[in-house]
C-alpha cells in the first residue's frame, strides 16, 4: 500500500487544528470535467474559477481542467502552451492525429490551472457512431433534433477517449476524474462502460429534473417522494437528458452534491444517496485595514446615489441619507429565484413604512436579465438631467467663488445678497424647472420586449408599486447584468453589491446560492431561505444567523402567505436599524467569510478524492469505514453585545435613531467580539482516516 505522512493543517481565524494523511498527488493525476471550463452559463463556472487556486497550489502540474473550446473564450481566456506531463502530451497529440481538435493551455485566472479543450464541430462527424456507442453502453438513445444533448455527447466521447489516451501512457500514475453536471456525464458513463482505470466522481449542482419541476410552480418538497420519476421527465420531453444524468449518478465511484437540501433532492430524483456533500466556496480576499470593506461600502454607496438623483428627478423628495438599498440578482427564474414572493413582500413593506410614518425609504434594484431593446429613453434622460445641474452647481461656485475670493483680497466681507447676480438665479432657476416631469419614474431601465406579459412587470401593476411619491418603497427593474462601461449605471457588479444595504433571495430553489455568499465575503447582510444550500449551511454553522446579518425565510415548513410575512418583517426590522447599527452588522457579516473560503471548503473535495481512490483501487489506497466531514458542534456563538434590530432587541439595545450614547459605546467592542468567536469557533471537520500514499508533494495549507 501507498503511505504518507500525517499533515497538521492550521485553519483561519485561530480555529484548532486537524489531521489528514496527504495524498501522494506526484503519483496521481486530476482532471475535472465540466461545460462550463472557459465557458460562462451558470453558476458552475464561479464554482471551478474560484476553487481553482486552491487545487493548483495542491496538486501542482498533476491538474488539468477538461472543457469545451470556444474560439473567442480561445482568445481572451486561454493562454497556448505545451504540456508538460509526458502522458497528456501523448494523449493530445494522438487524438489530434486521428481528426480531432484538441487546444491546451493555461487558464488566465488565479491558479492558472491547466486546461484542455476540444473542438466539438471539428469531431462532429463522429456523432452517429458515438450514438451508438452509447446505446451500447447504457441502452440512452439521443433524438437529433435536441442539438445541446448531441454537443454533450460529442463532449463526453471526446473525453472519454482522452482518458483512455492518458491511462495508456500513465506510467503507473493513477486517474481521478471529476465530472461536473449531466453535461459531463456521457464522458463518465462510457470510460466506465470501457472499464478505463480511472477513479470517478460526479457532481451534480441542481437535479435536472428538480429544476424543471420548481419551474412549473409545483409544490416541489412536499411531493419528492410522490413523483412519478418517469412520467415528469417524459412531459417535459427531457427523458433522454434525465437518463444521462442518472446513469452518470449510477456509474460513478463517489456521487457527491453541494448542499443538504440537494442531497435530498437528488436522492429521490436520481435514487441514490449523495456520499459526500461538497458545499461551494468563495476566494476570500482579507483587507490589511480591517474596516476597508466598510469604507468601500460608503464610496460606491455614493455613486448608486448618484444614479437614484438622476432616475427620481423631480421626485426627489426623499432624504438619500435614509434611503436603504436593496437588490436581487441572478437568472431570471421568476419563481425559483424568489421573486414573486419579494415583490408581495415589498407590498406589504410599503404599506407598513407608510402606516408608520417612516422617513426610511426603501429603492430596490432587480437585475435579471430579460429581453430588450435598449435603455429607457426616461431613464438616459434622468442621468442627463442631473449631470446638467451637477455642472450648473459647479459653473455657479466658480463664479461665487471668484467673487469671494476678490473681496477677501480686499479685506471686504461680501454682501451675499449681490454675490450671485442676475445671470446666476436665472440660470439656476432655469435648471430647477428642467427638472420638472409630468410621469412618475419609470419602474425599469431599458424597454422590455415582452412588456405587458413580463413576470416582474405584471406584478408590480398588481401590486400598485408606481414609484409614486407616497410610496415608501421604490422599485427599479434593470433587466441586464451590471457592467462598469453601461452609460447608465456604471459599476461592476461586485462595486454594486458593495454599494447597496441588503441583498434579498427569497429562492424556492437553489442549490447552493452563490449570490448570498458573495454578499456575505464582501460584508453585506442578505436573505436566503431554508430551502438554498447556503441557507442550511448557514444555519448550520451559525447559533443566530440574523445577528450576523443572515436572514434566513422558512420556506420549506411553512405556507407561501407565512413566508411572506416572515420575509415582510424581517425587512421592516432592517429598516428600523439605526446605521451604527447596521454597521456593527456588517462587521459581524464580514467575520463569516472565512466559513466560505475555499482552504476550508476545499477539504470536502479532497474527502471525495479519497474516497474515490479507495473504491476504484481497493488494493492500493485503504479508508477505514467513515462518515464523510461533518459540522456537527460548529457554529458562531450568538453575540452578546448589540443586537442587530430592534425587533429582537433586549431593553439595552441601541434604538432606531442616529443618536447614540456613550453607554451603548462602551457595551460594544468590535474587537473583543471578533475575538470571542474566533475562540468560539469549533473545527467543521470531523475526517476520518484517509487513503495513504507515499510522500507529499503539494497542498500544505498555510495562513
Amino acid at each position: 500500500m501507498l503511505r504518507g505522512r500525517s499533515l497538521s493543517v492550521t485553519s483561519l481565524s485561530g480555529l484548532p487544528q486537524w489531521e489528514v494523511e496527504e495524498l501522494p498527488v506526484e503519483d496521481l493525476l486530476l482532471f475535472e470535467v465540466a461545460w462550463e471550463v472557459t465557458n460562462k452559463v451558470g453558476g458552475i463556472y464561479t464554482v471551478i474559477q474560484t476553487k481553482a487556486k486552491t487545487t493548483a497550489d495542491e496538486w501542482g502540474d498533476n491538474y488539468f481542467l477538461i472543457g469545451p473550446y470556444f474560439e473567442h473564450n480561445m482568445k481572451t481566456q486561454v493562454e497556448q502552451c505545451e504540456p508538460i506531463n509526458d502522458a497528456v502530451r501523448k494523449a493530445v497529440n494522438a487524438m489530434n492525429k486521428h481528426g480531432c481538435q484538441v487546444h491546451f493551455g493555461r487558464w488566465l485566472i488565479e491558479g492558472s490551472p491547466y486546461v484542455v479543450l476540444f473542438d466539438i464541430g471539428y469531431s462532429a462527424w463522429n456523432l452517429d457512431r458515438w450514438k451508438g456507442d452509447l446505446w451500447e453502453a447504457c441502452s440512452v438513445g439521443i433524438p437529433y433534433h435536441d442539438r445541446e444533448a448531441n454537443d454533450m455527447l460529442i463532449f463526453g466521447s471526446l473525453t472519454a477517449w482522452f482518458l483512455k489516451e492518458v491511462t495508456d501512457h500513465a506510467d503507473g500514475k493513477h486517474v481521478i476524474a471529476q465530472f461536473h453536471e449531466w453535461q459531463a456525464g456521457t464522458g463518465l458513463v462510457l470510460s466506465r462502460a470501457r472499464k478505463l482505470p480511472i477513479a470517478t466522481i460526479f457532481t451534480t449542482h441542481a437535479t435536472l429534473l428538480g429544476r424543471y419541476l420548481c419551474a412549473a410552480n409545483i409544490d416541489f418538497y412536499n411531493h419528492l417522494d410522490k413523483f412519478n420519476i418517469d412520467k415528469e421527465a417524459g412531459e417535459r420531453q427531457i427523458y433522454h437528458r434525465y437518463c444521462m444524468e442518472r446513469a452518470s449518478v449510477h456509474c460513478a465511484h463517489v456521487f457527491t452534491t453541494v448542499s443538504e437540501i440537494t442531497a435530498i433532492e437528488a436522492e429521490h430524483m436520481l435514487k441514490r444517496k449523495p456520499d459526500v456533500v461538497t458545499p461551494n466556496g468563495l476566494n476570500v480576499k482579507k483587507f490589511s485595514a480591517v474596516h476597508e470593506f466598510q469604507n468601500l461600502h460608503a464610496m460606491y454607496k455614493a455613486r448608486i446615489q448618484d444614479f437614484v438623483r438622476g432616475h427620481f428627478y423631480g421626485h426627489l423628495d426623499f432624504d438619500l441619507e435614509k434611503t436603504l438599498f436593496l437588490f436581487i440578482a441572478g437568472r431570471y427564474e421568476f419563481s425559483n429565484k424568489g421573486a414573486d414572493i419579494f415583490l408581495e413582500a415589498l407590498s406589504r413593506l410599503n404599506f407598513l413604512l407608510r402606516m408608520h410614518k417612516s422617513d426610511v425609504t426603501v429603492v430596490v434594484f432587480f437585475i435579471m436579465p430579460a429581453k430588450t431593446n435598449n435603455f429607457n429613453v426616461e431613464t438616459l434622460k434622468g442621468q442627463a438631467v442631473r449631470k446638467q445641474l451637477w455642472d450648473i452647481a459647479h459653473s455657479v461656485k466658480e463664479n461665487f467663488g471668484k467673487k469671494l475670493y476678490d473681496a477677501l483680497l480686499r479685506g471686504e466681507i461680501p454682501d451675499m445678497n449681490n454675490i450671485l447676480d442676475r445671470d446666476d438665479v436665472t440660470i439656476m432657476k432655469r435648471a430647477i424647472f428642467s427638472t420638472q416631469r409630468q410621469s412618475l419614474p419609470p419602474v425599469t431601465t431599458h424597454n422590455m420586449i415582452d412588456d405587458s406579459t413580463d413576470p416582474i412587470l405584471s406584478t408590480i401593476r398588481r401590486i400598485g408599486l408606481f414609484n409614486s411619491r407616497t410610496d415608501r418603497v421604490k422599485v427599479i427593474l434593470h433587466p441586464e447584468f451590471l457592467s462598469s462601461t453601461s452609460p447608465l449605471l456604471p459599476m461592476d457588479y461586485e462595486e454594486f453589491v458593495r454599494g447597496c444595504h441588503l441583498g434579498v433571495f427569497p429562492s424556492y430553489y437553489e442549490p447552493w446560492g452563490y449570490t448570498p455568499a458573495e454578499c456575505t465575503v464582501m460584508g453585506i447582510p442578505s436573505v436566503t431561505t431554508n430551502l438554498s444550500g447556503f441557507g442550511c449551511f448557514m444555519q448550520e454553522h451559525v447559533a443566530d444567523p440574523t445577528a450576523y446579518g443572515i436572514y434566513i425565510v422558512d420556506r420549506r415548513f411553512r405556507s407561501p402567505d407565512d413566508s411572506c410575512n416572515q420575509l415582510t418583517q424581517f425587512l421592516y426590522g432592517f429598516c428600523k436599524q439605526s446605521r451604527r447599527q447596521r454597521i456593527i452588522q456588517r462587521n459581524r457579516t464580514e467575520r463569516l467569510s472565512d466559513l466560505l473560503d475555499w482552504r476550508y471548503l476545499g477539504r470536502y473535495y479532497q474527502h471525495a478524492r479519497y474516497l474515490t481512490l479507495s473504491r476504484a483501487f481497493p488494493d492500493k489506497f485503504h479508508m477505514e469505514p467513515t462518515s464523510p466531514p461533518t459540522t456537527e458542534g460548529f457554529k458562531y456563538p450568538r453575540p452578546s453585545s448589540v443586537p442587530p434590530s430592534p425587533s429582537g432587541s433586549q431593553v439595552s439595545s441601541p434604538q432606531s435613531s442616529d443618536v447614540e450614547d456613550e453607554e451603548e459605546d462602551e457595551r460594544y467592542n468590535e474587537e473583543e467580539e471578533a475575538e470571542r468567536d474566533r475562540l468560539n469557533i469549533k473545527s467543521p471537520f470531523s475526517l476520518g482516516r484517509v487513503p495513504r500514499g507515499k510522500k507529499k508533494l503539494h497542498g500544505e495549507y498555510k495562513n
